[in-house]
């Protein structure tokens, strides 16, 4: 059992969550949330650190407390999180060196936990139907948060290399969902018109943030080495999500679609990176098969559910003023003098 947990990322709504639910764990004595800036929600009886992980004063507050569990949840998804991309990666990939070397110092250190993505599997038109935790992307992704993803988990196996007596356990998380969760998924189902690849239908995921939470909970609390696949069962296509929260689509001539998403970015509305309009375009689906059979761990709610609820949550199902629908896909092809519908 955990007695002392440190948590990255903690002021993020879901390492802020995170930190406030292993308060309440049985023997966890003491839970260190570190971030560059305050939490602005609840964690509880977590105490804040304010550490940036890219620093080597990171190792000083790991040695200092003698943990002996780090959660980290510090990997950032969109540049708009971090203020802008290089500052993001510097705090992906330089921050997880940077901690995973404090790791490799630390005596007390026991076990490893690493909040990870699906993303990692890329996207692409020769993906298997199902990707299992063995299989290599075939489609390997070369930019943004995927790219950093697939980074961090290079650096975590050397780590468990360097260190096999520490315990490492790396979590793939589909798109996390919910009622209350922001992530590029929610804002791109929030705007008046969904643009979409023409000729595509995307398979996706979810995991609901509640179960996702579970599944972190557990790692920390028992002892589950390896890799692992976490998604709510079955898959939605693109088109039928759309439906779901009510939101027309606009289809996008492939060579616009990037020049799409990218002006939908500059105007603030959702931030995407070139790596999930490829996933918007192509899905991607994960087997959970070890998920339940080795880690034990099953979600209470399945992909179907988690939309639904986060469609509930958001009232997005409720009839959209025709004149914004039409403002929305007139923004879209004024871009490109109705090219976009080529």
């Amino acid at each position: 059992m955990s007695q002392v947990v440190l948590v990255t990322g903690v002021s993020r709504y879901l390492g802020g969550r995170m930190a406030r639910i292993l308060t309440a764990e049985p023997g966890v004595s003491r839970v260190i949330g570190v971030d560059v800036v305050p939490p602005r929600q609840d964690i509880g009886g977590a105490e804040f650190v304010r550490a940036d992980i890219r620093n080597p004063i990171i190792a000083k507050v790991i040695r200092a407390a003698n943990v002996d569990t780090v959660v980290h949840m510090g990997v950032i998804a969109t540049p708009m999180q971090a203020g802008g991309r290089m500052s993001m990666k510097e705090i992906n990939v330089i921050g997880t060196m940077q901690l995973l070397a404090a790791c490799q110092k630390a005596p007390s250190l026991r076990k490893l936990i690493v909040k990870s993505t699906t993303a990692v599997y890329g996207a692409g038109p020769k993906d298997p139907a199902l990707f299992t935790e063995e299989m290599e992307p075939k489609h390997a992704p070369s930019s943004g948060w995927a790219k950093d993803s697939m980074e961090v988990g290079g650096y975590v196996r050397g780590f468990a290399r360097r260190r096999p007596d520490v315990l490492v356990t790396k979590l793939r998380f589909a798109n996390f969902l919910g009622p209350t969760v922001d992530t590029p998924m929610a804002a791109y189902f929030s705007l008046p018109v969904i643009p979409t690849v023409l000729g595509f239908d995307a398979r996706l995921q979810f995991i609901h943030e509640d179960d996702g939470l579970e599944a972190l909970r557990m790692v920390t609390s028992e002892d589950h080495p390896g890799a692992f696949n976490i998604a709510g069962d079955g898959v939605l296509l693109l088109s039928q999500a759309a439906r779901r929260a009510g939101r027309p689509i606009l289809p996008i001539a492939r060579p616009l679609v990037g020049l799409v998403g990218a002006s939908v970015r500059r105007a603030g509305l959702a931030d995407f990176s070139s790596e999930q309009v490829r996933y918007l375009t192509y899905g991607r689906g994960v087997d959970t098969t070890r998920m339940r059979s080795v880690l034990g761990f099953h979600p209470q709610h399945t992909t179907v559910e988690t939309f639904d609820e986060f469609v509930r949550a958001r009232d997005l199902n409720r009839a959209l003023p025709p004149e914004r629908v039409e403002a929305m896909e007139n923004q879209i092809v004024s871009l490109f003098g109705g090219a976009a519908h080529a």
